[in-house]
Order: C-alpha cells, then structure tokens, then sequence
C-alpha cells in the first residue's frame, strides 16, 4: 500500500482525521439560494459579486484557492491584487444568468492540478493579469451578444498579451492532519519587471451575527514582531497562521459594511472589505491597529522580474510557538518544510502510479490525474438550513401569517451541514442529486468510503422527504432528477466487495431500505394513470424536448415520457440486483427480488404499449419517443430523434443465475408469472432465453429493437460523433422537427454548440453536444448486453462503414472518442479547446487541462461550465476501464470482472 493509501485506511477507521482540512471554501457563495432573502427569488440580483466583498454570508465562504476544516469554522484562502485593479482579487469574477448571453459563467482561468483524496497534496493554478482585470467590459460585451454568438472571453480582451500576466501556483501539503505547509509559488510570464500584492487570508465564518449562543471566535498577533496569526474558537480550539518573512499583519471584522450595502452605521469601523479599503483605497485606518478581529491577512509585496518565480510559505498548524521543539519542527520554515513538500508530492505520484493502468502514455495519465483532482477539489461544505432559512424570511411553514416563500417551503425538514462533491464551485456551487450519482463512479476509483458517504448523505432523513423524494437541487429541490441513485450503490458496493473480500452489507442494506422509499415516491407519484409508464419533467434534460417538459404543455394533456419509463425500468433492475445480493445471505430479501422483477416486466412491456394504441416504440421508424396525450383522448408520437429515445436501451442488467440456484423456487415462480402473460415475453426481450454462460438478461429491447436502435445511434449523420454520442441526432439539421399547438410553431433543430433558447436559463444544451454522463450510461450497457450476447453479436461501427464489432469493441470505441476530447491529436492540439490558440500551443496553458458541462456535438470544444470535473471526471473511469480489462475475462466473469482487476491491482 502507499502511504496515501495508509492515510485513507487511517481516517476510515477515524485513527487519524486526514479529511478534517480541505478545499471545502465555495468558488461562488453570492448569487445562490440559500443566501438570497429576496420577496421574488431573484438570488443572483439580491446578492451580487460586487455587494460580496463587503458583505457577510449567511450560510458559507467563498475564496480563491481556499480551504477550510469540515464545518467551515476557520477558512484560509488567498487574496491578490496587481496594483491596478479595483479592487482585491479575493474571489473568481462571473457574469450572471441575465448578464451573459448563454447563462451564468465564470470568466477566470484556473486549474486544480493535483489533489490525493485525504488533501495531503494539493495544487492548483491562477493566472492573473497584470493589467486591469475586465469587469466592465466582460459584462458590457457579453450583455450585448445575442444566443447565436460566441461567448466573449476573458482571452478575448487582450489581458493576456504578451503574457502580461502572473502564474500563481498554490500548494497544499500535510505534515499532520493539523499542521498544513502553505507553499505560493508567484512567476512573471510577461517580458517587464511587475509588481503583485500577495495576501494571504485567514478568517472564520460569521456564525455569531445570526447565532446568539455562538462564542464570538478571534484572531490576533502573537507577538510584537509580527508574523504568528493566532485562531481561537470554543469549538475549533486553537491555531496558528505562521507567515515566512517580514509581512504585515492586517485584521478587520468578518462582518457585513452596512454602510456601503444598506446606509446604515456598521457596528464596527473594521468590516469584511477593510483590508481591500486599506489597500486599494489606502484608507490607513481600516484596519484594526490593536491586531486583532475575526479577518486577518498577511500583505507581500513583491516585485518579480520577467520570468522570475518568488515564493510565499505559510504553514497553518495546531502547534504554538512556544511548543515548538526540534521533533516538531523548531522553526515553522526550516528544512523540513521543504522536505514536507517534496515527499508528499512524491507520495501523490506512488497512489497515482498506483491506479493508473501501465499502458497509459504521460499524456493519458494527465488527463485521469487532473481529472480525479479536479473531483477531488471540487468538495465542499454545504449548508443550508431549510426551516431557519424560512423562518428568517418570514416564511415560518408553521405560522399563519407567514409570507410565501419563493422556492423549497415544502422542503422545511432539511438541514444540511456536510462535505458534499459539487458539479462545479462556481457555477454549480450546491449538490445535484443525480450529477452526484455520477461523480461516485469516479471518486471511488481514489476513495471508495467517500463514494458510499456521499450516496449515504442523500437518503439520511435531513436530506431525503418524508415523502420519499431525494432532493434536486437548491433552485429547486422538489424538481425531478433521474433515479440513478440505485444503479451507482450497487456498483460502488460491489467495488469494495471485491477489493476488501466482503462487501458492507449493513450499508446496502440501509440504502436499499431508503430507495424502497423513493422507488415508492415515483410510482406514486409519476405514473399518472396506473399502466406503468411514466412522467417527470424535463428529468435533467433541460431544453430537450419539443415543450419545456416541466410545464404545463401548451395542447394540455401530457407526456407518456420514453426517458422517465426507461429509468424506472433501470431503477427496477438495480433494485432487482441489490435484493438478490441480499438474498444470498438474508431470505428475506428474496421476495423483493420477485416484486422487483415483476415490475419490472410491467414496466418494459409498457414501453412498447402491450395491448396498446400508441406507444413509444415506432416500428416504422426502429426508435423510441415521448408520447403526448391531450385532452380529447388522443395520442401521437413527437418524433424528435434524442437522447429520449437512447435511453430505453440503457436499461439492460444481466444476472448469473445465483440467486435462483440458491432458491429453486423462485425459478418457478418467474415461470409461471410468465407463462401466464405471453404478451409481456412477446414485447420484450425474454428474459428466460439463456446467454453466455447461462446468464440471463433484463432488457427492454428484444435482438430486433437493439440492432435497430443501434443502427441509429452508430450512424455518424445521426448520433455517433467522432467524440462520442450526441445528444441529439444530427438528422435534425437539415430535418427540424416542428409541432403546431394552435398557431404557435415549436421547433427542434440539432444545435452542437450553446442553446438557442432560454428554457432552463439558457445555460445548457441538451440539442446536439455530447454529454459524458449519458455517454457514460451507454456504454454501461453496451457491456451488459455483450456479457450476454458474447461476440457473435456484432454491429456495423460506424453503420455504414463495413467494420463490425462486437458491443465489447463499440463501447471501447464511443470511450475512444470521448477520450480524444482531452487528449493532444496528431498535430498536438487538445479538441476540447477547440480553437482557443493560447490553450493549444502556450506550454503554459496547453497541458492545464478543464473538464467541462458538455461538448461540441461535431468538433468536441468544451461548452458550458468550465469546471464541471464533477460528472465529466467520469472519463476517468471510462479510461481506466478499457485500459484494464481483457474481454475475454469479462466475459468469463460476467458483472465482477472489472473490479476483479482492480482488486488485482491493489494486492
């Protein structure tokens, strides 16, 4: 084992606490939910970025490069500012939804380079202009701009010319899981002498302005000599900031300037922008002479010359000064920082050696380390408080007189106070619980506890309804998000089954006990009309319908949703593999293994309309579609060929027959149950028909309907890009589809790029890119439907082309495709940067490498979130995957083969 492997098993067994610090500071705390009082919920307007250095959070911190403990009492981020700017750079700039022409997006360039999942090592790079940075002009610009056009960028500008700009590396290293070295490595890549104010800045969130029985905490100097930041608070005990060289110390309040926000007389003449005041405003008593408050940084001043670095060092630790001894280090900065350093970064290059498949070259191991860092940054502490949230807004549920809340008052059991993987810091800074679902799949290749935690956190009772729900997100947390909860818990359960020889059947068990719920809430409350076919909304696929599918639909009526069918069949399978896993050694969790199997039978013969008018299978067309019934009885399929119509083929599970060798009588009960309903065994795949090795196969798709679907999906003029499957077919170019309601025309058109339209905020585009979760789901069964079908069943990949593979083979090559978004081509340039010259051919920017929301359906340019590693990380597994397992033994070993090889791996 290396020793970040010993340092994970340590804080599982809680011997020593090494997640206790990490980079759980926010990106964006301004413009979210639950900072926003509003009457309208309008958040991005009711706290802005401009109103957020002056202004205290109610809920959370924010910063640049920041980190804090797991509760966020003490923070530590950095702070810079050029000498030209406005104002600190104290935290990354974005446009809002309104003020950008496709949605909120953060308009800064930076990278999380290298993390190991207890935070021992961290790195992550800012680039920072040295002149000006472009407020004005990115709003301006971008505000001006319609949906058809491009984004304006921060490159764009001309910041960045001549490289006028400061590379600022931030390190993190771990002597102890309570002594941090504090490394900031500043180079000038421009071609004159420039000068950087570099502050690093410690502060405790502000729990005592809302909180009356909070201990107010402090910072103060130790000392008159300056250079020791001491932290105390009832609950965190102490700490010290030690700061390397001869820095002034600075301290204000982390309190709210009620001047400038409101007009009204602060409490105190030192609040949250005093040290921005004192800086850039040079007001030289906005600061607290007497060195002390609840906000305190170091200033360096530093001249760097043209492509010098000047290093920074701080080191945050639990040890005082005057406990400081040779064992532990008689000065914070001696020879030992260094030799901190430089062996924890040699540990992150053992665990990384140690998961990355040999036959990766320098590139690809690149792209699954920074991708794993990227996850592995992108946790953060998330609280929200739902019941006191309403009740300081005078939405008390339990009040009558309470005023309507904008959003989340059904919601009011909810408190939320965790370390939870968020999509993206800035632009998505609140958890989504089915991206979540996903970012499992990846973080359990570093840190498999962290993946039962996470899936765990959103079924415990501050989380999920009573009703059975599992909340959304903050916007929204009553929106209805994919079931993918159960598919991701059984994978993460096998995974340590096979890596520790057993698996943690106590957690299974609770989460099968919660999804029961959940499972419960959807066939309550999303099959309208009692025939197992479902409804949901737009179920995460923001504008891909021909309606917003989340609203009342412009004929009235309602849709009969291929998606929303499809996962409530894979929810069935999931929930038929947990019970039987179970059942193996609990009897009990037999009979939920038939009840699961049966419903699921009523579900995939309900996606092909058994004994039905219209379903949402086209037999003419060989693709699958929602279904919209309206008012006067009616039913017609809306022929848009999409991710909708892929999805039916995601829901395939295959099963090797354990459980009913070990319970005989449930082979008969499933046969009668079928003998005595022809139909459902004539609309789908008979799911009695033997495969390789006598497994059997839960699939909505019979042989027929698979080779059809895909047929499609591989055609290039459809789905089959040459950087995955589209999300959208581009058949829809040249063919627009256009439903009439009255006289309002709607209209489909494959888009590769941005959205054309508003719905959703306009900030998402399911109508043409790609995609990696759903890229990710597909080839999950694609490998499903090989284990059983074996390698006599091979398709034309591409169709059309005369080359034919087997499933094993076609999902190999859509992760190929995928895979090439990151990677340098043979003319050394990186698709997903499209063709952004600075990020292709800079060796300082080429190999930093962003993960973002969605792709370019046709060339593979990163779109959207720039920082969504979240679900997009999923890549990493998908490499890994390919890279490690030989077909052969896949299919000897059916469902346990890939984490087989893992566990090889690691022993």
């Amino acid at each position: 084992m290396t020793a970040e492997h010993l340092r994970l098993e340590a804080d599982r067994v809680k011997r020593l606490p090494w997640k206790k610090w990490g980079p759980y500071l926010s990106e964006r705390q301004w413009g979210t939910v639950r900072e926003d009082y509003s009457e309208g919920g309008d958040a991005w307007q009711y706290f802005s970025h401009d109103q957020a250095r002056s202004r205290a959070y109610r809920w959370g911190e924010d910063g640049l490069a920041g980190i804090s403990d797991d509760q966020q009492q003490l923070c530590f981020a950095l702070a810079l500012w050029n000498g030209k700017d406005p104002i600190l750079k104290e935290r990354l700039f974005g446009l809002t939804n309104s003020e950008a022409n496709h949605g909120e997006d953060v308009k800064e360039y930076y990278f999380y380079l290298d993390s190991t999942p207890t935070h021992s090592y961290m790195k992550y790079l800012y680039k920072y202009p040295q002149a000006a940075f472009p407020y004005s002009d990115l709003v301006e610009t971008n505000r001006g701009r319609s949906r058809n056009e491009f984004e304006y960028e921060l490159l764009d500008t001309h910041v960045f010319d001549e490289d006028r700009y400061f590379d600022v590396f931030l390190e993190y290293a771990k002597a102890t899981p309570e002594d941090i070295l504090i490394k900031i490595s500043v180079h000038n890549r421009g071609p004159e002498t420039a000068e950087l104010h570099v502050l690093p800045t410690l502060w405790f969130r502000n729990r005592w302005s809302w909180q009356g029985d909070v201990e107010r905490p402090l910072l103060n100097q130790v000392g008159a000599s300056g250079g020791v930041v001491r932290a105390v608070d009832s609950g965190l005990g102490e700490r010290y900031l030690y700061c390397e060289g001869e820095a002034p110390l600075l301290f204000t309040e982390n309190e709210t300037n009620t001047e400038r926000i409101f007009g009204a007389p602060s409490r105190s003449p030192y609040v949250k922008d005093s040290i921005n005041n004192y800086l850039v405003n040079g007001q030289r008593d906005a600061v607290n002479p007497d060195k002390k408050g609840t906000k305190a940084a170091a200033h360096y001043h530093l001249s760097v010359g043209p492509g010098e670095c000047q290093v920074v060092r701080l080191r945050l630790s639990e040890v005082a000064p005057t406990a400081l001894t040779p064992t532990n280090g008689a000065s914070p900065f001696g020879k030992g920082f260094e030799e901190v350093v430089l062996a924890r970064q040699k540990e992150a290059d053992e665990f990384y050696a140690s998961i990355t498949p040999d036959t990766f070259d320098a590139d690809q191991a690149n792209v699954m380390r920074q991708a794993m860092a990227g996850m592995l940054w992108s946790k953060q502490f998330y609280h929200y408080d739902v019941d006191k949230w309403l009740e300081e807004r005078g939405s008390d549920p339990f009040k009558a007189s309470r005023r309507a809340a904008p959003r989340n008052d059904r919601w009011h059991h909810m408190y939320n106070g965790d370390v939870i993987s968020m999509p993206d810091k800035w632009e998505y800074p609140w958890y989504a619980a089915w991206d979540l679902a996903f970012h499992v799949l990846a973080l359990t290749l570093v840190d498999p506890d962290l993946g039962k935690q996470q899936l765990k956190l959103m079924l415990r009772e501050r989380y999920m309804h009573p009703n059975g729900q599992i909340p959304a997100y903050e916007w929204n947390f009553g929106d209805v998000n994919p079931p993918v909860h159960a598919w991701s818990t059984i994978f993460t359960y096998r995974l340590e089954k096979t890596e520790r020889g057993e698996g943690d059947k106590e957690w299974l068990k609770s989460c099968f006990q919660k999804l029961l719920l959940n499972f419960t809430w959807w066939v309550n409350r999303k099959d309208r009309s009692e025939r197992n076919v479902f409804e949901g909304g737009f179920l995460g696929l923001d504008n891909i319908g021909v309606f917003d599918r989340s609203a009342p639909l412009p004929t009235g009526g309602y849709l009969e949703q291929a998606d929303g069918t499809a996962w409530m069949a894979l929810f069935c399978e999931n929930m038929m593999e947990i019970a039987a896993e179970l059942a193996l050694t609990d009897p009990d969790y037999a009979d939920m293994a038939v009840k699961f199997t049966e419903h699921y039978l009523w579900i995939a013969s309900a996606m092909t309309h058994a004994g039905q008018d219209t379903g949402m299978w086209d037999e003419e067309d060989g693709f699958f579609y929602d279904v919209l019934r309206t008012p006067d009885g009616k039913a017609q399929r809306l022929k848009v060929r999409s991710m909708v119509g892929l999805l039916p083929l995601c829901a395939a599970t295959v099963f090797d027959g354990k459980l009913t060798a070990l319970y005989p009588e449930l082979r008969e009960r499933f046969k009668k149950f079928l003998d005595a309903r022809p139909e459902i065994r004539a609309a789908i795949h008979d799911p009695g028909r033997p495969g390789v090795a006598n497994r059997r196969l839960a699939s909505i798709l019979d042989e027929d309907k698979l080779r059809r679907v895909l047929t499609i999906m591989l055609d290039e003029k459809e789905f089959l890009s040459p950087f995955g499957i589209r999300s959208l077919s581009r058949y829809h170019a040249d063919h627009p589809y256009v439903f009439w309601a009255g006289d309002q025309e709607f209209r489909v058109s494959y888009l590769p790029a941005e959205s054309d339209t508003g719905m959703f905020g306009g900030n998402s585009n399911w109508r043409g890119p790609i995609w990696m979760p759903m890229n990710a789901l597909i080839v999950r069964a694609l490998i499903q439907y090989y284990l059983y079908y074996g390698d006599d069943f091979t398709v034309e990949c591409p169709t059309r082309s005369g080359r034919r593979m087997n499933l094993y083979q076609v999902a190999g090559e859509i992760t190929r495709r995928l895979s090439n978004m990151f990677l340098r081509d043979k003319d050394g340039r990186r698709p997903v940067y499209g063709g952004t010259e600075k990020f292709q051919n800079d060796p300082n920017w080429r190999d930093c490498l962003l993960f973002y929301e969605y792709f370019h359906g046709d060339n593979g340019a990163g779109l959207g979130a720039s920082h969504q590693t979240g679900w997009t990380g999923v890549i990493a597994r998908m490499m890994h995957l390919f890279a490690t397992i030989d077909p052969e033994k896949m299919l000897e070993a059916g469902k346990t083969g890939y984490v087989d090889v893992l566990a090889a791996e690691k022993s």
